[in-house]
């Protein structure tokens, strides 16, 4: 796996090994992560966000399978990383966590076909799409509610695409270390591929660009002192406090 980090004032990709940090970047380093600034595994142009993804969280809800993937944007200064603080707006009154799978792009592109999805795919991590709830209701559409600064919670680090199965792996969210979202990726609606496909016929997808590819059941509230964990099998843990 491979992330981003500071070290004296210097950012860079590192392959991530144990406790080591490997520099992927012109000449050789090699660090401990102890000593490294971890910061948000991409530099996205933009996040592409899909709503309603998950067949259980639909069932939850008591609403039909949407016809084609529901998309909204994020904008990239909404990012933080592992143990970076999610800042509780003082104009929203509910807050809520969705702990969801997010790939990462690697390749420029546009108009991929369903068959060659994973070619542009660097790989994949871990997301919190940080939502208030109360504000999305309130304006009928989910831009203001989205994008605080903050609620774009990503990492730790990056899972490259040979590494990682897409079609099953558990994804679980704990707030103060209870469970409370615990599902399969399998359950997704739209997969992976099928989502490059529509999104790069929307738009074109930029090296680093996000897709967060929507959450399961089990979606609740946070406050201020909460820790929120999103865990992926075979990615690891992000773990955000809310402020």
């Amino acid at each position: 796996m491979f992330g981003r980090f500071r070290y004296n004032g210097n950012v860079f990709y590192g392959e991530v090994n144990g406790n080591k940090v490997t520099s992927m970047e012109g000449s050789f380093m090699e660090c401990e992560l102890s000593e490294l600034e971890i910061l948000p595994p991409s530099n996205p142009s933009k996040i592409v966000c899909v709503g309603l993804n998950y067949h259980d969280h639909a069932t939850e809800l008591g609403m039909s399978v949407p016809e084609e993937p529901i998309l909204f944007i994020k904008p990239p200064s909404a990012i933080i990383g592992n143990h970076g603080k999610i800042m509780y707006p003082k104009i929203s009154t509910h807050v809520d966590y969705e702990a969801e799978l997010a790939v990462v792009i690697g390749k420029r592109c546009r108009n991929i076909t369903y068959d060659r999805a994973y070619d542009v795919i660097a790989g994949f991590t871990c997301f919190n799409d940080v939502t208030a709830r109360d504000l999305q209701k309130k304006d009928g559409q989910w831009t203001r509610s989205k994008s605080f600064d903050t609620f774009a919670p990503v990492g730790p680090f990056v899972v490259p695409v040979d590494d990682f199965d897409p079609e099953n792996a558990t994804i679980v969210s704990r707030v103060n270390g209870e469970v409370k979202q615990d599902s399969n990726i399998s359950n997704l609606i739209f997969d992976v591929p099928y989502l490059l496909e529509f999104i790069s016929g929307v738009m074109t997808l930029e090296v680093g660009d996000i897709i967060a590819t929507g959450t399961p059941p089990g979606v609740g509230e946070i406050h201020p002192g909460d820790v929120v964990e999103v865990e992926i099998e075979g990615i690891g843990i992000l773990v955000n406090e809310v402020a």
